[in-house]
């Protein structure tokens, strides 16, 4: 082969080769908008001298989200939908399912009683035909046998009672262990949130990496106006409105905030690494919220209202009292009728 056929062979080679490459990413000079921000997250936790554990990082990468562009939220928002369900979300599934199947015991010990009723009544119904016969002589081929059905129908009402007597063993057996589960729950049912229990929890451990970490965090609880709730006077509709306050307390929190109800339709809303000033805004964006979410009651249109208690946690007080705390505030709210939430501090 000649020297030039040679190099018109290996130009050809190199023309049809393929060069494959790895990306690496540069913390150190990040190329999207994500690992800027992700960068910026760790900053702020070495600046505020925490640990970048997972939980700190998820803390900060949710709270300093709310300073950026509505575009690189919704960005960042459709990314975390992607992730697969935390714990605590498959723990609620789980409650529900069985919530539900004790509802479907229930139902079935219900329907055995009520055919058990139908029996006995079935029962004296036969004693009542058989003591008609026996009035008339001429009926005593009647007489046996309306005996003999008699005696088959007592065989199946006694058969009939020991089975309810073993489904009410059941049932009792199930009751007893869906009470226990209840103890353990996190999940109000009602309102679609938190429970009081899983609240209490959460905050009693807030105190305690506060203790550790020295950082702040707040406590604000919610309650439907109470001069509204006169004015309505209607339970059912009272429900309603509280239902719709809390689905927009979910609406307007972080995903690290904890959302519960504390009961008698007051809520409260823990909100990590919060201090007393960006919980006063939260208050006031959720009180705009809900004063721009309007429901209706038959043909009226009624003008959602809340009152707010904010308060701090710190780790020199127990939870009892940072919880009576936010509730003397929402009363300090009540008696200025022009707040829509109220600032109530310890004494240290």
């Amino acid at each position: 082969m000649s020297e030039r056929a040679k190099k018109r062979r290996n130009l050809d080679e190199a023309e049809t080769t393929t060069v494959v490459t790895t990306k690496t990413v540069d913390m150190d000079n990040p190329s999207s908008d994500i690992e800027i921000y992700a960068k910026e997250v760790l900053n702020a936790l070495i600046v505020d001298n925490l640990p970048p554990t997972p939980n700190n990082f998820s803390l900060y990468f949710d709270r300093h989200l709310e300073d950026k562009s509505e575009t690189f939220r919704k960005q960042v928002a459709s990314m975390l939908e992607l992730e697969e369900a935390n714990d605590d979300e498959t723990t609620i599934i789980l409650e529900q399912n069985l919530k539900k199947g004790f509802a479907s015991i229930k139902n079935i010990l219900n329907s055995t009683a009520s055919l058990y009723k139908n029996m006995v009544l079935m029962t004296k119904i036969l004693d009542k035909r058989k003591k008609e016969l026996m009035l008339n002589d001429s009926a005593q081929n009647a007489t046996t046998v309306m005996g003999a059905l008699e005696g088959d129908v007592s065989k199946l009402s006694n058969i009939l009672k020991t089975q309810s007597a073993q489904m009410k063993a059941t049932y009792d057996e199930t009751a007893a262990i869906v009470k226990t589960v209840e103890h353990e729950t996190i999940f109000d049912n009602q309102f679609g949130v938190y429970n009081k229990r899983y609240l209490l929890s959460k905050i009693e451990q807030e105190i305690g990496l506060i203790r550790e970490f020295d950082h702040k965090s707040s406590l604000i609880m919610i309650e439907l106006d109470r001069d509204l709730k006169k004015s309505v006077k209607n339970e059912k509709a009272i429900v309603l409105m509280t239902r719709t306050i809390a689905r927009l307390l979910l609406k307007t929190s972080r995903r690290s905030d904890i959302v519960a109800h504390y009961g008698n339709g007051i809520f409260a809303m823990l909100l990590k690494h919060t201090d007393i000033e960006s919980a006063k805004k939260a208050s006031e964006r959720l009180s705009y919220l809900v004063s721009n979410s309007n429901f209706f009651l038959a043909d009226r249109e009624i003008l959602l209202k809340i009152s707010i208690g904010v308060t701090n946690i710190d780790s020199l007080h127990s939870v009892e009292e940072i919880v009576v705390s936010a509730i003397d505030g929402i009363e300090k709210a009540y008696e200025n009728k022009n707040l829509d939430y109220a600032v109530s501090l310890r004494e240290v």
